[in-house]
Protein backbone atom coordinates (compact mmCIF):
# COMPACT_ATOMS: atom_id res chain seq x y z
CA UNK A 1 0.00 0.00 0.00
CA UNK A 2 1.49 3.46 -1.04
CA UNK A 3 1.32 6.10 1.53
CA UNK A 4 -1.56 7.91 -0.61
CA UNK A 5 -3.25 5.00 -0.24
CA UNK A 6 -2.92 4.80 3.84
CA UNK A 7 -3.80 8.37 4.08
CA UNK A 8 -6.78 7.89 1.86
CA UNK A 9 -7.70 5.34 3.84
CA UNK A 10 -7.42 6.60 7.24
CA UNK A 11 -8.52 10.44 6.53
CA UNK A 12 -11.77 9.15 5.05
CA UNK A 13 -12.92 7.40 8.29
CA UNK A 14 -12.89 10.80 10.40
CA UNK A 15 -16.70 12.13 10.56
CA UNK A 16 -16.62 15.78 12.46
CA UNK A 17 -18.99 18.47 13.45
CA UNK A 18 -18.78 22.18 12.09
CA UNK A 19 -17.24 23.31 15.93
CA UNK A 20 -14.64 20.66 15.53
CA UNK A 21 -13.90 21.38 11.95
CA UNK A 22 -13.46 25.27 12.63
CA UNK A 23 -11.10 23.91 15.56
CA UNK A 24 -8.83 22.29 13.25
CA UNK A 25 -8.45 24.73 10.80
CA UNK A 26 -7.82 27.10 13.62
CA UNK A 27 -4.62 24.71 14.47
CA UNK A 28 -3.56 25.29 10.70
CA UNK A 29 -3.18 28.49 10.49
CA UNK A 30 -1.86 29.00 13.78
CA UNK A 31 0.41 27.15 13.10
CA UNK A 32 1.33 29.39 10.11
CA UNK A 33 -0.73 28.48 7.00
CA UNK A 34 -2.18 31.49 5.55
CA UNK A 35 -5.66 31.13 4.74
CA UNK A 36 -5.02 32.94 1.08
CA UNK A 37 -3.08 29.74 0.50
CA UNK A 38 -5.29 27.40 1.60
CA UNK A 39 -8.13 28.69 -0.24
CA UNK A 40 -6.08 28.85 -3.48
CA UNK A 41 -4.80 24.87 -2.70
CA UNK A 42 -8.46 23.97 -2.23
CA UNK A 43 -10.04 25.43 -5.34
CA UNK A 44 -7.32 24.58 -7.11
CA UNK A 45 -8.55 21.11 -6.12
CA UNK A 46 -12.10 21.27 -6.53
CA UNK A 47 -11.07 23.08 -10.07
CA UNK A 48 -9.23 20.10 -11.53
CA UNK A 49 -12.69 17.70 -10.12
CA UNK A 50 -14.43 19.82 -12.18
CA UNK A 51 -12.38 20.24 -15.44
CA UNK A 52 -12.72 16.22 -15.58
CA UNK A 53 -16.43 16.41 -14.93
CA UNK A 54 -17.57 18.75 -17.03
CA UNK A 55 -19.08 17.10 -20.20
CA UNK A 56 -17.53 18.63 -23.69
CA UNK A 57 -19.23 21.34 -25.33
CA UNK A 58 -20.55 22.43 -22.07
CA UNK A 59 -18.73 25.81 -21.20
CA UNK A 60 -20.85 28.28 -19.43
CA UNK A 61 -20.15 28.16 -16.04
CA UNK A 62 -22.93 30.31 -13.62
CA UNK A 63 -20.60 30.55 -9.67
CA UNK A 64 -22.80 31.26 -6.57
CA UNK A 65 -20.56 33.24 -4.60
CA UNK A 66 -21.66 33.98 -0.71
CA UNK A 67 -20.47 36.49 2.03
CA UNK A 68 -17.60 33.72 3.43
CA UNK A 69 -14.70 31.83 2.67
CA UNK A 70 -16.90 28.89 1.52
CA UNK A 71 -17.17 32.33 -1.32
CA UNK A 72 -13.70 32.91 -1.49
CA UNK A 73 -13.31 29.52 -2.58
CA UNK A 74 -16.22 29.94 -5.52
CA UNK A 75 -14.52 32.91 -6.57
CA UNK A 76 -10.72 31.26 -7.35
CA UNK A 77 -12.40 28.49 -9.36
CA UNK A 78 -14.50 31.02 -11.22
CA UNK A 79 -10.84 32.63 -11.68
CA UNK A 80 -9.12 29.10 -12.88
CA UNK A 81 -12.00 28.39 -15.53
CA UNK A 82 -11.98 31.62 -16.84
CA UNK A 83 -8.50 30.90 -17.34
CA UNK A 84 -9.26 27.73 -18.76
CA UNK A 85 -11.69 29.43 -21.71
CA UNK A 86 -14.51 28.79 -20.02
CA UNK A 87 -17.84 31.62 -19.89
CA UNK A 88 -18.04 32.23 -16.09
CA UNK A 89 -20.31 34.35 -14.22
CA UNK A 90 -20.82 35.13 -10.69
CA UNK A 91 -23.83 36.00 -8.65
CA UNK A 92 -23.42 37.83 -5.88
CA UNK A 93 -26.57 39.16 -3.85
CA UNK A 94 -24.33 40.16 -0.36
CA UNK A 95 -23.58 43.95 0.31
CA UNK A 96 -21.01 42.73 2.71
CA UNK A 97 -18.59 40.01 2.02
CA UNK A 98 -15.40 39.38 4.06
CA UNK A 99 -12.22 40.75 3.13
CA UNK A 100 -10.38 38.06 1.62
CA UNK A 101 -13.67 37.28 -0.61
CA UNK A 102 -13.83 41.12 -1.29
CA UNK A 103 -10.25 41.24 -3.04
CA UNK A 104 -11.24 37.95 -4.89
CA UNK A 105 -14.20 39.47 -5.90
CA UNK A 106 -12.11 42.83 -7.02
CA UNK A 107 -9.62 40.74 -9.12
CA UNK A 108 -12.47 38.55 -10.68
CA UNK A 109 -14.15 41.60 -11.99
CA UNK A 110 -10.85 43.32 -13.19
CA UNK A 111 -10.63 40.26 -15.07
CA UNK A 112 -13.76 41.12 -16.91
CA UNK A 113 -15.87 38.11 -15.28
CA UNK A 114 -19.52 39.76 -15.14
CA UNK A 115 -21.07 40.24 -11.45
CA UNK A 116 -25.24 40.42 -11.28
CA UNK A 117 -26.51 40.92 -7.64
CA UNK A 118 -29.85 40.21 -9.04
CA UNK A 119 -31.59 37.09 -10.13
CA UNK A 120 -33.22 38.38 -13.42
CA UNK A 121 -30.02 39.46 -14.75
CA UNK A 122 -28.41 36.24 -14.89
CA UNK A 123 -27.68 34.51 -18.22
CA UNK A 124 -27.93 30.99 -19.29
CA UNK A 125 -25.34 28.29 -18.26
CA UNK A 126 -24.53 24.74 -18.28
CA UNK A 127 -23.79 24.17 -15.10
CA UNK A 128 -23.77 26.37 -11.19
CA UNK A 129 -21.26 26.12 -8.70
CA UNK A 130 -22.74 26.48 -5.71
CA UNK A 131 -20.37 28.36 -2.98
CA UNK A 132 -22.81 30.58 -1.04
CA UNK A 133 -22.41 29.04 2.38
CA UNK A 134 -20.22 26.36 3.41
CA UNK A 135 -20.10 24.19 6.74
CA UNK A 136 -21.48 26.33 9.99
CA UNK A 137 -24.33 27.38 8.73
CA UNK A 138 -26.96 27.47 11.24
CA UNK A 139 -29.64 30.03 10.92
CA UNK A 140 -32.27 29.46 8.35
CA UNK A 141 -32.42 31.36 5.12
CA UNK A 142 -34.93 33.51 4.04
CA UNK A 143 -35.77 36.56 2.23
CA UNK A 144 -34.00 37.05 -1.58
CA UNK A 145 -31.37 34.05 -0.88
CA UNK A 146 -33.94 31.82 0.02
CA UNK A 147 -35.66 32.94 -3.06
CA UNK A 148 -32.65 32.84 -5.42
CA UNK A 149 -31.67 28.95 -4.38
CA UNK A 150 -35.12 27.94 -4.70
CA UNK A 151 -35.32 29.72 -8.22
CA UNK A 152 -31.75 27.83 -8.92
CA UNK A 153 -33.50 24.78 -7.84
CA UNK A 154 -35.46 24.76 -10.48
CA UNK A 155 -32.76 24.81 -13.39
CA UNK A 156 -32.32 21.70 -15.19
CA UNK A 157 -28.26 22.30 -15.03
CA UNK A 158 -25.88 20.21 -12.89
CA UNK A 159 -25.11 21.93 -9.48
CA UNK A 160 -21.48 21.42 -7.64
CA UNK A 161 -21.77 22.33 -4.20
CA UNK A 162 -18.52 23.60 -2.67
CA UNK A 163 -18.00 21.79 0.96
CA UNK A 164 -22.12 21.51 1.54
CA UNK A 165 -25.20 22.30 -0.82
CA UNK A 166 -25.80 25.85 0.72
CA UNK A 167 -28.97 25.81 2.95
CA UNK A 168 -27.59 22.84 5.29
CA UNK A 169 -26.89 22.02 8.60
CA UNK A 170 -23.79 20.83 9.08
CA UNK A 171 -24.07 18.57 11.69
CA UNK A 172 -27.74 16.98 11.53
CA UNK A 173 -28.29 17.52 8.00
CA UNK A 174 -31.34 19.64 8.20
CA UNK A 175 -32.96 22.11 6.18
CA UNK A 176 -32.34 25.63 6.86
CA UNK A 177 -35.22 27.08 5.34
CA UNK A 178 -34.12 25.89 2.21
CA UNK A 179 -31.38 24.37 0.19
CA UNK A 180 -29.29 23.66 -2.69
CA UNK A 181 -30.18 20.16 -4.52
CA UNK A 182 -27.01 19.12 -6.01
CA UNK A 183 -25.84 16.91 -8.31
CA UNK A 184 -22.55 16.52 -6.72
CA UNK A 185 -21.11 17.86 -3.41
CA UNK A 186 -17.44 18.38 -2.90
CA UNK A 187 -16.67 18.01 1.05
CA UNK A 188 -13.63 19.72 1.99
CA UNK A 189 -11.30 18.24 4.34
CA UNK A 190 -12.99 15.85 6.37
CA UNK A 191 -16.63 14.23 6.17
CA UNK A 192 -19.37 16.54 7.56
CA UNK A 193 -21.49 14.42 9.97
CA UNK A 194 -24.12 16.19 7.93
CA UNK A 195 -23.66 13.76 4.79
CA UNK A 196 -24.03 10.59 6.77
CA UNK A 197 -27.71 12.01 8.42
CA UNK A 198 -30.67 10.50 6.03
CA UNK A 199 -32.68 14.11 6.10
CA UNK A 200 -29.42 15.30 4.36
CA UNK A 201 -29.29 12.56 1.17
CA UNK A 202 -31.72 13.90 -1.13
CA UNK A 203 -29.98 17.58 -1.16
CA UNK A 204 -25.78 16.07 -1.52
CA UNK A 205 -26.07 14.14 -4.80
CA UNK A 206 -22.58 12.67 -5.04
CA UNK A 207 -20.54 13.49 -2.46
CA UNK A 208 -16.92 13.31 -2.31
CA UNK A 209 -14.43 13.86 -0.24
CA UNK A 210 -11.16 16.78 -1.62
CA UNK A 211 -8.51 16.11 0.90
CA UNK A 212 -6.39 18.80 1.24
CA UNK A 213 -3.72 17.52 3.21
CA UNK A 214 -4.67 18.45 7.05
CA UNK A 215 -2.13 16.88 9.12
CA UNK A 216 -3.81 13.53 11.34
CA UNK A 217 -1.90 15.19 14.17
CA UNK A 218 -4.00 18.43 14.04
CA UNK A 219 -6.99 16.19 13.59
CA UNK A 220 -6.42 14.07 16.46
CA UNK A 221 -5.76 16.53 18.55
CA UNK A 222 -8.89 18.08 18.52
CA UNK A 223 -11.07 14.85 18.43
CA UNK A 224 -8.83 12.90 20.96
CA UNK A 225 -11.55 14.20 23.75
CA UNK A 226 -14.69 13.87 22.12
CA UNK A 227 -16.85 10.36 21.49
CA UNK A 228 -15.37 8.92 18.42
CA UNK A 229 -17.21 9.18 15.10
CA UNK A 230 -16.38 6.64 12.50
CA UNK A 231 -16.90 6.35 8.80
CA UNK A 232 -17.17 2.63 7.91
CA UNK A 233 -14.87 2.22 4.95
CA UNK A 234 -14.47 -0.87 3.08
CA UNK A 235 -10.94 -1.41 4.21
CA UNK A 236 -11.66 -1.22 7.69
CA UNK A 237 -15.01 -3.88 7.31
CA UNK A 238 -13.13 -6.15 5.37
CA UNK A 239 -9.92 -5.88 7.94
CA UNK A 240 -12.95 -6.91 11.06
CA UNK A 241 -13.62 -10.13 9.15
CA UNK A 242 -12.53 -13.41 10.56
CA UNK A 243 -10.32 -14.09 7.58
CA UNK A 244 -7.93 -15.55 6.86
CA UNK A 245 -8.73 -18.86 9.04
CA UNK A 246 -6.23 -20.85 10.42
CA UNK A 247 -5.08 -24.05 8.41
CA UNK A 248 -6.09 -26.37 11.68
CA UNK A 249 -9.25 -25.40 13.03
CA UNK A 250 -12.69 -26.89 13.65
CA UNK A 251 -16.51 -25.81 13.62
CA UNK A 252 -16.39 -24.85 17.15
CA UNK A 253 -13.69 -23.11 17.06
CA UNK A 254 -15.48 -20.60 14.37
CA UNK A 255 -18.03 -20.02 16.12
CA UNK A 256 -21.70 -21.28 17.58
CA UNK A 257 -24.53 -19.33 17.15
CA UNK A 258 -28.76 -19.89 17.99
CA UNK A 259 -30.91 -18.55 16.40
CA UNK A 260 -34.35 -17.98 18.09
CA UNK A 261 -37.29 -17.04 15.33
CA UNK A 262 -40.06 -18.25 13.52
CA UNK A 263 -43.59 -19.06 13.93
CA UNK A 264 -46.44 -20.38 11.84
CA UNK A 265 -47.21 -17.03 10.76
CA UNK A 266 -43.60 -15.73 10.18
CA UNK A 267 -41.78 -18.82 9.02
CA UNK A 268 -39.86 -17.13 6.14
CA UNK A 269 -38.52 -14.96 8.76
CA UNK A 270 -36.47 -17.74 9.95
CA UNK A 271 -35.80 -18.93 6.73
CA UNK A 272 -34.06 -15.72 5.71
CA UNK A 273 -32.33 -14.96 9.23
CA UNK A 274 -31.13 -18.22 9.08
CA UNK A 275 -29.65 -18.08 5.49
CA UNK A 276 -27.74 -14.89 6.37
CA UNK A 277 -26.25 -16.63 8.85
CA UNK A 278 -24.82 -19.32 6.61
CA UNK A 279 -23.60 -16.72 4.36
CA UNK A 280 -21.13 -14.99 7.39
CA UNK A 281 -19.41 -18.28 7.71
CA UNK A 282 -20.10 -19.14 11.07
CA UNK A 283 -18.90 -22.84 11.97
CA UNK A 284 -21.90 -24.34 13.46
CA UNK A 285 -25.17 -22.54 13.31
CA UNK A 286 -28.11 -23.83 15.44
CA UNK A 287 -31.73 -22.55 14.78
CA UNK A 288 -35.02 -23.21 17.95
CA UNK A 289 -38.07 -23.09 15.55
CA UNK A 290 -41.61 -24.35 16.26
CA UNK A 291 -41.87 -27.86 15.92
CA UNK A 292 -43.88 -27.56 13.28
CA UNK A 293 -41.75 -25.72 10.77
CA UNK A 294 -38.65 -27.01 11.42
CA UNK A 295 -39.17 -29.48 8.25
CA UNK A 296 -39.27 -26.55 6.39
CA UNK A 297 -35.68 -25.02 7.80
CA UNK A 298 -34.13 -28.26 7.20
CA UNK A 299 -35.16 -28.62 3.56
CA UNK A 300 -33.17 -24.72 3.32
CA UNK A 301 -30.33 -25.16 5.77
CA UNK A 302 -29.60 -29.12 5.69
CA UNK A 303 -26.45 -28.23 7.36
CA UNK A 304 -28.06 -26.84 10.34
CA UNK A 305 -29.04 -27.89 13.78
CA UNK A 306 -32.66 -26.89 13.57
CA UNK A 307 -34.57 -27.35 16.86
CA UNK A 308 -37.96 -28.16 17.34
CA UNK A 309 -39.74 -26.31 20.10
CA UNK A 310 -42.66 -26.25 21.63
CA UNK A 311 -45.65 -24.08 20.41
CA UNK A 312 -48.37 -21.39 21.67
CA UNK A 313 -51.74 -22.09 20.31
CA UNK A 314 -50.67 -19.63 17.72
CA UNK A 315 -47.71 -20.99 16.47
CA UNK A 316 -45.13 -19.15 18.35
CA UNK A 317 -42.25 -20.76 20.33
CA UNK A 318 -43.93 -21.71 23.88
CA UNK A 319 -40.33 -22.34 25.69
CA UNK A 320 -36.92 -23.32 24.34
CA UNK A 321 -36.22 -27.25 24.23
CA UNK A 322 -32.71 -27.47 23.34
CA UNK A 323 -30.82 -31.00 23.17
CA UNK A 324 -29.88 -33.13 26.02
CA UNK A 325 -26.98 -31.87 27.95
CA UNK A 326 -26.91 -27.99 25.84
CA UNK A 327 -28.50 -25.07 27.35
CA UNK A 328 -27.98 -20.95 26.29
CA UNK A 329 -24.47 -21.06 27.51
CA UNK A 330 -23.39 -24.00 24.89
CA UNK A 331 -23.46 -21.45 22.58
CA UNK A 332 -21.38 -18.25 21.61
CA UNK A 333 -24.11 -15.73 20.67
CA UNK A 334 -27.56 -15.66 20.31
CA UNK A 335 -29.66 -14.15 18.02
CA UNK A 336 -33.49 -13.42 18.75
CA UNK A 337 -36.49 -12.47 17.26
CA UNK A 338 -37.44 -12.31 13.15
CA UNK A 339 -40.84 -13.81 12.93
CA UNK A 340 -41.18 -14.72 16.56
CA UNK A 341 -44.44 -12.78 17.32
CA UNK A 342 -44.94 -11.37 20.65
CA UNK A 343 -46.61 -14.14 21.87
CA UNK A 344 -42.91 -15.78 22.39
CA UNK A 345 -42.40 -12.86 25.51
CA UNK A 346 -40.98 -15.36 27.76
CA UNK A 347 -38.31 -16.87 25.68
CA UNK A 348 -36.69 -13.14 25.31
CA UNK A 349 -36.86 -12.45 29.07
CA UNK A 350 -34.92 -15.91 29.15
CA UNK A 351 -32.35 -14.53 26.54
CA UNK A 352 -31.48 -11.34 28.63
CA UNK A 353 -31.00 -13.37 31.31
CA UNK A 354 -28.40 -15.34 29.89
CA UNK A 355 -24.46 -14.41 29.85
CA UNK A 356 -23.88 -14.69 26.03
CA UNK A 357 -23.51 -11.90 23.51
CA UNK A 358 -27.46 -11.25 22.73
CA UNK A 359 -28.46 -9.81 19.07
CA UNK A 360 -32.19 -8.88 19.49
CA UNK A 361 -34.26 -7.67 16.65
CA UNK A 362 -37.94 -7.51 15.43
CA UNK A 363 -39.87 -9.06 17.77
CA UNK A 364 -37.66 -9.68 20.42
CA UNK A 365 -37.54 -5.43 20.55
CA UNK A 366 -41.13 -5.42 19.85
CA UNK A 367 -41.19 -8.01 23.18
CA UNK A 368 -38.59 -5.65 24.73
CA UNK A 369 -40.40 -2.49 24.19
CA UNK A 370 -43.78 -4.06 26.17
CA UNK A 371 -41.55 -4.82 28.80
CA UNK A 372 -40.19 -1.47 29.58
CA UNK A 373 -37.16 -3.09 30.99
CA UNK A 374 -34.37 -1.54 28.52
CA UNK A 375 -32.53 -0.12 31.70
CA UNK A 376 -32.09 -3.94 33.05
CA UNK A 377 -29.90 -4.20 30.11
CA UNK A 378 -26.55 -2.89 31.88
CA UNK A 379 -26.88 -5.58 34.30
CA UNK A 380 -26.66 -8.25 31.91
CA UNK A 381 -23.06 -9.31 32.28
CA UNK A 382 -22.73 -9.68 28.15
CA UNK A 383 -23.20 -7.38 25.28
CA UNK A 384 -26.64 -6.87 23.84
CA UNK A 385 -27.21 -5.30 20.24
CA UNK A 386 -30.29 -4.22 19.17
CA UNK A 387 -31.04 -3.50 15.87
CA UNK A 388 -34.27 -1.26 15.40
CA UNK A 389 -35.89 0.84 12.32
CA UNK A 390 -37.61 3.77 13.29
CA UNK A 391 -40.38 2.50 14.67
CA UNK A 392 -38.95 0.11 16.89
CA UNK A 393 -36.77 2.87 18.01
CA UNK A 394 -39.20 5.13 18.78
CA UNK A 395 -40.99 1.87 20.91
CA UNK A 396 -37.97 1.66 22.55
CA UNK A 397 -37.02 5.18 23.25
CA UNK A 398 -40.30 6.97 23.46
CA UNK A 399 -38.04 9.62 25.46
CA UNK A 400 -35.82 10.20 22.86
CA UNK A 401 -37.87 12.78 20.59
CA UNK A 402 -37.51 13.75 17.13
CA UNK A 403 -34.72 11.05 15.97
CA UNK A 404 -35.23 12.60 12.41
CA UNK A 405 -33.48 15.78 13.26
CA UNK A 406 -30.31 14.13 14.52
CA UNK A 407 -29.98 10.38 14.37
CA UNK A 408 -26.30 10.35 15.48
CA UNK A 409 -27.46 11.86 18.38
CA UNK A 410 -30.44 9.86 18.73
CA UNK A 411 -28.34 6.99 18.68
CA UNK A 412 -25.76 7.85 21.27
CA UNK A 413 -28.76 8.62 23.85
CA UNK A 414 -30.22 5.14 22.89
CA UNK A 415 -26.97 3.13 23.85
CA UNK A 416 -26.22 5.34 26.90
CA UNK A 417 -29.68 4.85 28.08
CA UNK A 418 -29.48 1.24 27.55
CA UNK A 419 -25.90 0.00 27.89
CA UNK A 420 -25.83 -2.18 24.54
CA UNK A 421 -24.66 -1.31 21.10
CA UNK A 422 -27.88 0.13 19.46
CA UNK A 423 -27.78 -0.12 15.62
CA UNK A 424 -30.32 2.49 13.95
CA UNK A 425 -31.50 1.19 10.66
CA UNK A 426 -31.91 3.91 7.79
CA UNK A 427 -30.78 5.09 4.46
CA UNK A 428 -27.35 5.47 6.44
CA UNK A 429 -27.32 3.22 9.68
CA UNK A 430 -25.72 4.32 12.39
CA UNK A 431 -24.20 2.19 15.48
CA UNK A 432 -23.46 3.53 19.04
CA UNK A 433 -21.88 2.05 21.72
CA UNK A 434 -22.89 2.49 25.09
CA UNK A 435 -19.47 5.09 25.64
CA UNK A 436 -20.50 7.46 22.99
CA UNK A 437 -18.46 6.27 20.01
CA UNK A 438 -20.93 5.92 16.74
CA UNK A 439 -20.13 4.33 13.33
CA UNK A 440 -21.65 5.43 10.48
CA UNK A 441 -22.40 3.60 6.96
CA UNK A 442 -21.95 5.87 4.27
CA UNK A 443 -23.31 3.59 1.51
CA UNK A 444 -26.72 1.72 1.10
CA UNK A 445 -29.60 1.39 -1.27
CA UNK A 446 -33.27 1.83 -1.60
CA UNK A 447 -33.62 -1.41 -2.98
CA UNK A 448 -33.10 -2.45 0.84
CA UNK A 449 -36.73 -1.27 1.90
CA UNK A 450 -37.70 -4.80 1.18
CA UNK A 451 -39.84 -6.86 3.70
CA UNK A 452 -37.13 -9.58 5.13
CA UNK A 453 -34.50 -7.48 4.63
CA UNK A 454 -33.65 -6.88 8.20
CA UNK A 455 -33.85 -10.78 9.20
CA UNK A 456 -30.93 -11.21 6.89
CA UNK A 457 -28.78 -8.56 8.44
CA UNK A 458 -29.59 -10.26 11.64
CA UNK A 459 -28.55 -13.61 10.41
CA UNK A 460 -24.85 -12.31 9.23
CA UNK A 461 -24.85 -9.99 12.59
CA UNK A 462 -25.43 -13.27 14.69
CA UNK A 463 -22.94 -15.35 12.83
CA UNK A 464 -20.03 -12.74 12.35
CA UNK A 465 -20.64 -11.99 16.44
CA UNK A 466 -20.33 -15.39 17.38
CA UNK A 467 -17.30 -15.78 15.38
CA UNK A 468 -15.47 -12.70 17.15
CA UNK A 469 -16.46 -13.97 20.14
CA UNK A 470 -13.70 -16.88 19.72
CA UNK A 471 -11.62 -14.69 17.94
CA UNK A 472 -11.57 -12.02 20.29
CA UNK A 473 -12.38 -9.06 17.78
CA UNK A 474 -14.29 -5.92 19.27
CA UNK A 475 -17.78 -6.31 18.87
CA UNK A 476 -18.68 -3.03 17.99
CA UNK A 477 -16.46 -3.21 15.32
CA UNK A 478 -17.85 -6.63 14.06
CA UNK A 479 -21.34 -4.80 13.92
CA UNK A 480 -20.43 -1.82 11.69
CA UNK A 481 -18.71 -4.42 9.01
CA UNK A 482 -22.19 -6.57 9.65
CA UNK A 483 -23.81 -3.75 8.33
CA UNK A 484 -21.60 -2.97 5.61
CA UNK A 485 -21.48 -6.23 4.56
CA UNK A 486 -25.39 -6.48 4.14
CA UNK A 487 -25.91 -2.83 2.23
CA UNK A 488 -23.25 -3.71 -0.47
CA UNK A 489 -24.91 -6.78 -0.97
CA UNK A 490 -27.76 -4.80 -1.87
CA UNK A 491 -25.84 -2.20 -3.90
CA UNK A 492 -24.09 -4.97 -6.30
CA UNK A 493 -27.40 -6.70 -6.31
CA UNK A 494 -29.30 -3.36 -7.45
CA UNK A 495 -26.48 -2.92 -9.87
CA UNK A 496 -27.08 -6.05 -11.73
CA UNK A 497 -31.52 -6.21 -11.09
CA UNK A 498 -32.20 -3.08 -10.31
CA UNK A 499 -33.61 -1.19 -7.20
CA UNK A 500 -37.01 -3.16 -7.66
CA UNK A 501 -35.41 -6.82 -8.50
CA UNK A 502 -33.99 -7.15 -5.18
CA UNK A 503 -36.22 -9.36 -2.91
CA UNK A 504 -34.54 -10.78 0.64
CA UNK A 505 -33.95 -14.14 -0.81
CA UNK A 506 -32.03 -12.80 -3.41
CA UNK A 507 -30.09 -10.76 -1.29
CA UNK A 508 -28.82 -13.62 0.44
CA UNK A 509 -27.56 -14.71 -2.67
CA UNK A 510 -25.04 -11.36 -3.19
CA UNK A 511 -23.10 -11.61 0.36
CA UNK A 512 -20.54 -13.78 -0.57
CA UNK A 513 -20.30 -11.78 -3.86
CA UNK A 514 -20.18 -8.74 -2.52
CA UNK A 515 -17.39 -9.65 -0.09
CA UNK A 516 -15.29 -11.07 -2.98
CA UNK A 517 -15.39 -8.34 -4.94
CA UNK A 518 -14.25 -6.22 -1.89
CA UNK A 519 -11.63 -8.12 -0.70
Amino acid sequence: MTHLQQREQEISQYVVTAAQMRDIEERIFAAGMPVVALMEKVAGLISRRLLAMIPPGKSRVGVLVGPGHNGGDALVVARQLHFQGYEVWIYNPFPKVKELTSQHLQYAQSLGIPCYQAIEQLPNCDLLVDGLFGFGLERKLTDAVASAIDHFNTWKQPIFSIDLPSGLHTDTGEVLGTTIRATNTFCLGLWKQGFLQDQALDYLGKAELIDFDIPLADVQAVLQDAPKITRITTAKAISNLPLPRPPVTHKYKEGHLLLICGSHRYAGGAILTALGARASGVGMLSIAVPEYIKPLLVSHLPEALVVGCPETETGAIAHLQLPEKTDLNSFDAIACGPGLTTDSTPIVQQVIDSDRPLLLDADGLNILAQMGTIPSLQKRQATTILTPHEGEFKRLFPDIPNIHQDRVKAVQQAAMQSGAIVLLKGARTAIANSQGSVWLNPESTPALARGGSGDVLTGILGGLLAQAVKKQIALEDMVATASWWHSQAGILAAAERTELGVDAFTLTQYLMKAVMGNG
